[in-house]
């Protein structure tokens, strides 16, 4: 895979890191070893400077001559380039050196006046001869007489010179061995960053502003190990596209909610306008074949069933905005009783009965109007879709921890395939629950009920099962509250 720029400059940016870093140490050590050899070298210079500076002392104090007697350099051990001379009041009054061959070789003004003004305190310099290169130099004083010893520093810089040209072979070849090394180490090192990138890309490149969005590539398995810098990136990339991932679908489930909500309002709102607009078309025409009477209370059933799917509708928006409700402390077994004679009243047909399983007081904080339409909604559903003769109990039952309603029946079930949206907005029942009855709900009646138990802090649930079906409803409980026990039917 080839790397994105942004990986490829970083890898640049590490190679000459790495590199200036291994220079910079080639150099320190390179500098270090030279300056040590050079030191060195000198030292041993100055020790035989030293030495030849003492034998000629020694042969000018036994060979008493003239202050021009330079004849302690045909001494044995002499070596070639040793310079030799007296000095006088710090001239140099006569000096030679010693050439190859071991002849002597007197030296000329301009290189008797480089080596003087040296005091004779033994102390090396370094003296630049003319015509003959750089010496180490010293004076030393003797009886009567001021010696002084020179030796070349040629071979000293030479060797140095030398050195430097090893060291600066050695520390190129390192350099270019470790740069190329590096590289080669630095890029397999960030090739799981590149595919990291690579995926960043495809993902950024991928639709998520439309439709439904699925498949988002990830990044490789073997690039999110945890132990490694780039795994850790490709591991935190991951876990970020399936956020995305999952907030994307979210959203599309929440469009398609949102697009069907609008459908199935608007269908159950068009029914009834449409009657009414009817209706009031033939009064217009005065058509002898309506009734006024009959006319205007078809006209007064469907606004009342518009009027009650928008308030519905209105209410769902509420409570979707978490619109606070009222909160006072209510009897949950009353409420419940209550309720189930009103269903009583209004489906005589079927077998109704109460049962209140009461451990603690029944109490509940909430709003009352709005927990009896929770109850009333579930007693609703089970009249309108069970045949005649269906029994539904329903039970109250109290713990410490909760209350809870359930109700059950004993119909024909709910369909698997309608459970898992049972509690969603416009969800009608399949005809093998249905009754036949003309008029049906608007589908908004369980989807109130989950909405207003979401609202007071509890949970609604349904289980079915061909002859069996049971919703439940959970309340958090108040302590200490009022409630009674006991149970029965009515």
């Amino acid at each position: 895979m080839r790397c994105r720029p942004g990986v490829r400059s970083l890898r640049v940016r590490l190679v000459l890191f790495t590199t200036l870093v291994l220079g910079a140490v080639c150099v320190t050590m390179a500098l270090t070893t030279v300056l040590v050899q050079r030191a060195r070298l000198l030292d041993e210079l100055d020790q035989r400077v030293r030495d030849a500076a003492a034998r000629s002392q020694g042969g000018a104090h036994y060979r008493a001559g003239s202050d021009t007697d330079l004849g302690f350099l045909g001494e044995q051990g002499q070596p070639a380039g040793t310079v030799a001379a007296r000095v006088a009041g710090g001239r140099v009054t006569v000096a030679e050196v010693v050439a190859g061959g071991g002849a002597r070789q007197r030296l000329t003004a301009a290189q008797r006046a480089a080596l003087a003004g040296i005091p004779a305190d033994g102390t090396l310099r370094t003296r630049t001869v003319p015509g003959l290169g750089t010496y180490r130099v010293t004076v030393v004083g003797g009886d009567g007489a001021d010696v002084l010893a020179a030796l070349p520093m040629a071979a000293v810089q030479d060797t140095v010179h030398r050195l430097v040209v090893t060291e600066t072979v050695i520390a190129a070849a390192g350099l270019a061995v470790a740069g190329c090394a590096g590289a080669v180490v630095i890029r397999r090192q960030l090739r799981p960053l590149g595919r990291v990138a690579a995926t960043a890309a495809a993902v950024a490149r991928a639709p998520l502003d439309r439709g439904a969005v699925t498949g988002l590539v990830r990044v490789p398995a073997g690039d999110t190990d945890p132990g490694t810098e780039a795994g850790q990136v490709g591991a935190a990339l991951n876990h970020l596209i399936d956020s995305v991932e999952s907030a994307l679908a979210q959203r599309q489930r929440s469009e398609d909610r949102m697009r069907r909500f609008l459908a199935d309002a608007s269908h159950e709102l068009r029914t009834p306008l449409a009657s009414i607009a009817g209706y009031a078309e033939l009064m217009h025409r005065g058509a002898a074949r309506i009734e006024p009477e009959l006319a205007w209370r078809r006209v007064s059933a469907q606004s009342a069933r518009m009027t009650g799917l928008v308030e519905d509708l209105l209410l769902l928006a509420r409570l979707d905005e978490g619109r606070p409700l009222e909160a006072v402390d209510v009897d949950l077994a009353t409420l419940v009783a209550e309720a189930v004679w009103d269903a009583r009243a209004a489906g005589a047909g079927h077998d109704w009965r109460l049962a209140l399983r009461l451990d603690e007081p029944a109490t509940v904080t909430g709003d009352p109007a709005r927990l009896t339409q929770v109850v009333a909604n579930l007693l609703a559903n089970a009249r309108a879709h069970t045949p005649a003769g269906t029994r539904v109990t329903v039970a109250v039952e109290s713990t410490r921890a909760c209350r809870v309603v359930r109700v059950r029946d004993d119909g024909p079930g709910v369909p698997p395939a309608l459970l898992p949206a049972v509690f969603e907005r416009f969800t009608r029942a399949d005809a093998s629950r249905a009754r036949g009855t003309a008029g049906g709900g608007t589908g908004l009646g369980l989807a109130i009920a989950a909405a207003i138990t979401r609202a007071h802090g509890g949970r609604i649930e349904v289980a079915s099962e061909p002859g069996w079906t049971e919703f439940t409803v959970t309340l958090p409980g108040v302590a200490g509250g009022g409630g009674g026990g006991g149970g029965g039917s009515p």
